[in-house]
């Protein structure tokens, strides 16, 4: 085990060697069940709402998508009941505010996206600079002390890291952007997030599950042998790593990363070969011994093949040396949750190049396809209250981490606290 960082501890797993466990460094996690009620109980979810997503910086999308001034985006958030308006000024900067009119509270923007000059409300009329202040009122004159330096548009803590855009709704917040981040931001200091954003491709629905369902499913590879042996047969299992085993797993405070095996010795289809013959994809484990990417594989693993990274709550960056894959989680209600992924490469160079990201693209689809349809099937079976608490195994550390996040920031308490179980401390964290 080492400590790159005083809020991160990478563990390096030798299971076959000494016995040793992801969970060894972390006895506050507890290695007791996850109750299913987090899953299914509306209280929690309202708990949720006003304790994790109220309180902390939310990924709501790229500069790529704003890249001139008077460029904006409207990110509607229910969990935290509001709509919010990402634009950038022209001062260059990106800003962010209550899309809210401050006559009547009127939708300012109704459109998702879009360039403006100015922004004016559709009830009646009142206008706002890029920079929020309220430029015009019709009818002025028949206010009473109309107080226009003071009516502006509501800001929204906004802030840049890579290029990824976040907010946060709490009017004061307690940590600066960089600072929630903590080690797994400094851990991906140097990936070419630039570089790798030419070319993105994108999926939203909306799943009948929990937002903590969905999310779990993306922490963990002890799935993937089961769920996508048609879409990915061997990628992340094989011979000498039969379970998916990480690699090794870092935890930063609140967030999570783990470094993914990769099976060098696929045997692809025809056509994957093909692609695989004109560019390097995730699912091929193709990192070369001497190729040290920054921001990527900090332990230097000859076999690896990508990094999950999870900022919490509810936003996940998955790293390779080829390309790159997010995945956002908005909670709507209790069993409702907005899903988005989106797909990352460089521009394309020859033709050669876009038929490998073509390839890419259509076997992601495959991939979260599979995922979709086990999401809702588990919440149907969640809402039966036949199981009241599920087991959790080594390997789901970085879930069994997230779900404990979320009962300390309810319960106001320390991340590294002992774990609670419904306010029950877990018996088995203190062994």
């Amino acid at each position: 085990m080492t400590t790159p960082t005083n809020d991160s501890v990478t563990v390096t797993p030798n299971s076959q060697a000494n016995g040793s466990r992801l969970h060894d460094p972390y006895p506050y996690l507890g290695t007791g069940p996850i109750p299913a009620e987090v899953f299914t109980s509306e209280d929690r979810f309202e708990q949720e709402r006003e304790h994790v997503f109220k309180k902390v910086w939310l990924n709501v999308g790229r500069v790529e998508q704003i890249p001139n001034p008077g460029d904006y985006f409207v990110k509607d958030l229910a969990m935290c009941q509001t709509s919010i308006l990402v634009v950038r000024g022209k001062d260059g900067q990106v800003h962010a505010f209550h899309n809210m009119c401050s006559h009547r509270g009127n939708k300012i923007a109704w459109d998702q996206q879009g360039t403006c000059q100015m922004f004016t409300c559709k009830f009646h009329g009142w206008s706002y600079a890029l920079d929020g202040s309220l430029k015009f009122v019709p009818d002025e004159e028949s206010f009473f002390d109309l107080q226009k330096d003071k009516l502006g548009m509501t800001p929204v803590a906004c802030d840049v890291w890579q290029g990824f855009i976040f907010i946060n709704v709490d009017p004061h917040p307690q940590e600066s952007l960089r600072d929630y981040l903590g080690g797994l931001g400094r851990g991906l200091d140097g990936y070419p997030f630039d570089d790798i954003s030419a070319t993105c491709r994108s999926w939203t629905t909306e799943v009948n599950a929990n937002w903590k369902v969905v999310k779990d499913a993306f922490q963990e590879a002890y799935h993937t042998s089961s769920l996508h042996h048609r879409s990915a047969p061997d990628s992340m299992s094989g011979p000498d790593n039969p379970y998916a085993h990480f690699l090794d797993v870092r935890l930063h405070g609140r967030h999570g990363s783990a470094s993914l095996w990769g099976n060098k010795d696929i045997q692809p289809a025809p056509v994957a070969a093909l692609a695989f013959r004109h560019g390097k994809f995730v699912i091929r484990a193709d990192y070369e011994e001497n190729a040290q990417l920054a921001g990527a594989n900090p332990l230097g693993h000859k076999e690896w093949m990508l990094d999950f990274n999870g900022i919490f709550p509810g936003f996940l960056v998955d790293v390779s040396e080829s390309s790159y894959f997010t995945y956002n989680f908005w909670p709507i209600s209790v069993d409702r949750t907005i899903w988005q992924a989106a797909q990352y490469f460089p521009k394309a160079q020859t033709a050669g190049q876009r038929f490998m990201q073509e390839y890419g693209h259509v076997l992601f689809r495959d991939i979260i396809l599979e995922d979709g349809r086990t999401l809702e099937e588990t919440q149907s079976m969640l809402s039966s209250g036949a199981k009241t608490e599920f087991p959790l195994q080594d390997q789901e550390i970085l879930v069994r981490h997230s779900h404990h996040v979320v009962e300390q920031m309810i319960n106001g308490q320390p991340v590294d606290a002992p774990a609670t179980l419904n306010g029950h401390a877990d018996a088995r964290a203190a062994k």
